[in-house]
């Protein structure tokens, strides 16, 4: 029977013990194995206690850090560490993009979230593709947000194409501006958290902050500017063509989307999957697929979204099946002979 022994301080301890040792059940759960606290150490036996003070050792650094250590937490580093060694997952856990106007730090979470970040500060052009919920946009304003305040940038632009789960704009109430409003409505939101609305606004007035369909980018020159293009699994080729041509000297262009959720017409190809396939080996530009490991909201999406793919490549599947059965006409036509 294995033993390892960890040394934290009884504030460490208390953290990730949790309410009711709620927090150590779950570990113990996770690796079969038995811990208890014996004067500020940690002690680990089992079979599995290797494995167990990885996770622990991670814990400990981020209660240091002032961090709530939850089920949600132990359950994500558990998770991580099957494929990333210890001195990564703490790599990623230091990794600060920004801090938000109300003091919280907005950091990747994921192996995933970290090579996006990373991607986004080493290169000219970036595309992030996943499902909803892998902090693809978060994380690109966030970064925008930070080379803004360090003087990279003299600006940001928000972008988004005005299509929406097949809705018109052409119904909504107002004036262009009032219609196209709502479809930007989540990069708003995400500003207002990073920056507050006060500074939003006075960046706004002054032109360093622009949110606009895309539409609006039509026969620009976009200099030293730090570019977000939302949602560009619902551009056209064309739309995505303008938009790549628009970056300027000293700019940076981030593209995110979800291929999985294109609301174009029906047999109108998606612009986002014809870049990808056209500039994949082009030198400054990263590709960035994030994946369902990588979603940082309710355990449930991450079921939802395996869910999804799952019924889909069953339907897909099935039509190529479909496609492969003889003409039941033609079939008749040779028998005729």
């Amino acid at each position: 029977m294995e033993k390892r022994k960890i040394e934290a301080e009884n504030n460490i301890i208390l953290n990730i013990f949790g309410s009711f040792d709620e927090n150590i059940k779950r570990i113990e759960e996770l690796y079969r194995i038995k811990i208890v606290n014996r004067d500020g150490e940690i002690v680990i036996t089992g079979e599995e206690a290797e494995k167990a003070q990885s996770l622990l050792e991670v814990l400990v650094h981020e209660a240091k850090k002032g961090r709530e250590i939850d089920r949600k937490m132990i359950d994500y580093f558990a998770d991580e560490l099957n494929d990333t060694l210890p001195e990564q997952v703490e790599k990623i856990s230091s990794d600060l993009v920004c801090m938000t106007v109300a003091g919280r730090a907005i950091r990747p979470k994921t192996l995933g979230q970290f090579n996006y970040v990373e991607a986004i500060r080493e290169n000219t052009v970036v595309f992030g593709i996943g499902p909803a919920g892998t902090g693809k946009t978060y994380l690109a304003m966030a970064t925008a947000v930070s080379a803004f305040k360090n003087h990279e940038v003299s600006r940001i632009i928000l972008t988004r194409p005005a299509i929406e789960a097949g809705e018109n704009l052409g119904f909504l109430p107002g004036d262009l501006q009032q219609k196209v409003d709502p479809y930007l409505r989540p990069l708003y939101d995400a500003l207002y958290e990073i920056m507050g609305s006060d500074t939003f606004a006075k960046n706004m007035e002054k032109g360093a902050i622009e949110v606009a369909p895309l539409a609006y980018m039509r026969g620009r020159t976009l200099d030293n500017a730090f570019i977000v293009l939302d949602e560009a699994q619902n551009t056209t080729p064309e739309q995505m063509k303008m938009f790549l041509t628009r970056i300027g000297f000293g700019s940076k262009a981030v593209i995110t989307g979800d291929t999985t959720q294109i609301d174009l017409p029906r047999g109108k190809k998606s612009g986002l999957l014809q870049a990808v396939e056209i500039l994949s080996d082009v030198e400054g530009i990263s590709i960035n697929r994030l994946s369902e490991r990588d979603v940082v909201r309710h355990p449930l999406v991450q079921k939802i979204i395996k869910a999804y793919e799952k019924y889909e490549a069953k339907k897909e599947k099935e039509e190529q099946k479909e496609k492969q059965k003889p003409n039941p006409i033609d079939r008749n036509r040779r028998y005729r002979r």
